[in-house]
């Protein structure tokens, strides 16, 4: 049995994931560039040979971080719209769990900025496991499945504008690395959640079929 950051320990047979753990907390630390097997190996305690027999290289390692991140990612917009009070109306109870999913999306890209860069980019140098379609990441389905609903409340139901949950997805990535690597990372933090409220809205408004 060995240590690993946090005091946490593991057993010999769950090597893979304790590796996946460490590898977890690099990503969180700097990001998938920070992400190296010999250094997940040190953390874990074990060698980098006994590391290697667990993944070929440091690219399935990263997609493995990959894969974690995406779900932490999916937890936060959860999280977000189970804090949302009920609504009588249909229409606006959707509408508020479409915004809620969003906002849960850009705070987790604010608070765990090294994470949010290990969910959808890894170093141009390193080969990773391929690309996972859309429609298989549960961020993707959350919004895929708010957009359909909100569309099923209108009176008569009117389905969203094609392409609409690609669209809310683009809307909410680019603002939250604008704000994580643009100009819009100075913002103050008044000024910032004023352009997150602005742009939810756009989201709930430009998604439906006029």
């Amino acid at each position: 049995m060995a240590a690993i950051p946090g005091g946490k320990t593991y057993h010999h047979g769950d090597l893979r994931n304790a590796l996946i753990c460490a590898a977890v907390g690099l990503a969180g630390e700097g990001g998938p560039e920070r992400v190296v097997l010999r250094e997940a190996a040190r953390r874990v305690g074990v060698s980098p040979t006994a590391a290697y027999r667990h993944f070929e290289g440091r690219g399935e390692l990263l997609a493995a971080v990959r894969d974690h991140a995406r779900r932490a990612l999916a937890d936060s917009m959860e999280r977000a719209a189970a804090r949302m009070p009920g609504a009588d109306d249909p229409a606006l109870a959707a509408e508020a769990r479409l915004a809620a999913l969003c906002r849960g999306y850009v705070a987790f890209a604010v608070e765990q900025p090294g994470l949010y860069r290990s969910a959808f980019g890894t170093p141009r140098t390193e080969a990773a496991e391929p690309e996972a379609p859309a429609g298989e990441v549960r961020a993707f389905t959350l919004l895929t499945d708010a957009l359909t609903a909100l569309g099923a409340t209108a009176r008569p139901p009117r389905a969203a504008r094609p392409a609409a949950d690609a669209a809310a997805w683009s809307a909410v990535h680019g603002l939250s690395l604008l704000l994580l690597e643009g100009p819009l990372r100075r913002l103050p933090a008044q000024r910032r959640d004023d352009v997150v409220d602005s742009t939810l809205a756009m989201v709930v408004s430009g998604t439906r079929v006029p």
